[in-house]
């Protein structure tokens, strides 16, 4: 394809580097002919009004070389410590050639902390945009020095699509040592296909073999970067896995992409536009032939159709469940439908499992109801989802006057009214708060692993001790157990991922 094609719209793009492809994989040495070629690539980029941001792995590659270590320790906290020592090189290294083009950059260090809190969330939003706007080109890492997971699993590739999910960018492009996506191992298996498209990660990871694939230092490979891409594309991302062996490619891809949303292929004996929103649904070998262009090596994952608000692509990829909140099959029917909102009642909770505080992200689990399991009329009745079956919880609730050696906790429970009123309102509840209630958590573990699935995710607005008291309840009664009732939805912002089927 000629590079005198017509340039398309200025776009976002986020380019990740691996730490294979920074340094050496035996003498650490860096790559100065990669680093400089993906340099004269960004500066191409934003020569023709494209913004960049970089991700770049490497840190702890070449603190190994500085001090002279052969190979990549085991220990954490000496990973850490290089870690430490490389990431001072590694971007004065990358300053120093964008340098060469007078091109400014800026270090950013995130760690899942700093993603998981939706308050500094929004801040590094907000600064990377400010950066791209004063023409800056953001290099982004994780801070390998404080963050476990990053050293262990090789987040990375997931933080390269967080942040591309996080500015809204046109494409993510993963480099690595391949040129795409293969079925197995190119470098072992001469009978491996490279997968030119890819529209459902789901559905392709049972005709990859991903666990060959990665260096000595680096800590992801092929499998990370499905992760990534599945993140990346149901945020609306086009992401593209290409060889960082030739940087110049990604020109050259964006430019065929341009082009095909530009092209008019014949149907019918007439030309029809290629619209972005028919992207999708393009033959693109048909239409790489009526171009007469050929098809720069990678391969591409198509973005969903309709990509993840923002909000629930960060509880979803982006927070680390602390806990979880047990629901049933009523509860999980309702919040399959769009229209709930994605709030959970306390009517529909079972349980919780493990501790968690207000704010923090939760499973959501549901307990399925095996065959001839009664349903109690009350249960019903406490339901707001008339239109769907409750199911009992794993553990049974014990009224006040079947326990003779329950004692009622003396709580304040509310800003306002009498204590005896609350009294007697706590008598004549099913579910009033006792000693022997307070081990509640380890009894819903009591439940059959098998019983339990995980359907969602979503923020809790009450810590969990808090929801375990209110399970099951009208949400009128949350300020009179509670003492406060900043909502009446205990869980919020949930992601159902597994719906109920029609």
């Amino acid at each position: 394809m000629s590079r005198q094609a017509k340039r398309g719209p200025p776009s976002t793009i986020v380019i990740k580097l691996g730490t294979s492809s920074i340094v050496h994989e035996e003498t650490h040495q860096p790559l100065l002919s990669i680093l400089s070629a993906v340099v004269e690539t960004v500066i191409s980029l934003r020569n023709h009004g494209h913004k960049v941001v970089l991700v770049s792995s490497g840190a702890i590659g070449v603190g190994l070389r500085t001090m002279d270590i052969p190979q990549r320790p085991k220990s954490l906290s000496k990973k850490q410590a290089l870690a430490a020592i490389g990431q001072g090189r590694l971007i004065a290294l990358w300053d120093n050639l964008f340098g060469q083009f007078d091109q400014r950059t800026a270090q950013v260090l995130l760690t899942r902390g700093d993603i998981s809190d939706r308050t500094r969330y929004l801040n590094a939003v907000n600064t990377l945009n400010e950066l791209l706007s004063m023409g800056v080109v953001p290099i982004v890492n994780e801070n390998d020095t404080i963050s476990v997971s990053e050293i262990k699993f090789g987040d990375n590739d997931t933080l390269s699509a967080i942040t591309s999910s996080m500015i809204h960018a046109d494409y993510l492009f993963l480099l690595t040592d391949v040129d795409g996506l293969y079925t197995s191992n190119p470098r072992k298996d001469p009978c491996a296909k490279k997968l030119d498209v890819v529209i459902s990660v789901a559905a392709i990871r049972a005709q990859v073999s991903t666990s060959t694939l990665g260096s000595s230092l680096g800590t992801g490979g092929m499998e990370t970067k499905l992760i990534a891409a599945e993140i990346a594309t149901g945020a609306g991302v086009t992401t593209i896995i290409a060889s960082s062996k030739q940087p110049s490619v990604i020109l050259d891809i964006i430019d065929y992409y341009t082009a095909l949303k530009g092209a008019s292929v014949p149907t019918s004996g007439a030309a029809s536009p290629i619209t972005p929103q028919k992207l999708n649904q393009v033959d693109l070998d048909e239409v790489a032939a009526s171009l007469s262009w050929q098809r720069p090596p990678h391969t591409v994952f198509k973005p969903a159709l309709i990509p993840m608000r923002d909000l629930k692509a960060w509880t979803s990829h982006t927070l680390y469940p602390a806990g979880s909140v047990i629901i049933d099959s009523g509860a999980h029917a309702v919040l399959s439908r769009r229209e709930s909102g994605g709030r959970l009642l306390p009517a529909g909770v079972l349980g919780v499992r493990g501790s968690f505080a207000s704010g923090q992200a939760v499973r959501i689990l549901v307990h399925r109801r095996t065959e001839g399991d009664p349903v109690e009329a009350k249960e019903v009745a406490q339901m707001p989802y008339s239109n769907v079956a409750a199911t009992i919880p794993c553990t049974p609730v014990l009224e006040p006057w079947e326990s003779g050696t329950a004692s009622v906790i003396s709580v304040p429970l509310s800003r306002s009214g009498s204590s005896a009123s609350l009294s007697d309102d706590m008598i004549s509840d099913s579910q009033t708060i006792m000693d022997d209630e307070i081990p509640l958590i380890e009894k819903m573990d009591e439940c059959e692993i098998g019983d339990c699935v995980e359907v969602g995710r979503g923020l809790a607005n009450y810590n969990s001790a808090q929801i375990s008291r209110v399970r099951g309840l009208n949400s009128a009664r949350i300020v009179q157990l509670l003492g406060y009732a900043d909502t009446e939805y205990v869980v919020e912002n949930i992601t159902i991922m597994i719906r109920v089927s029609a």
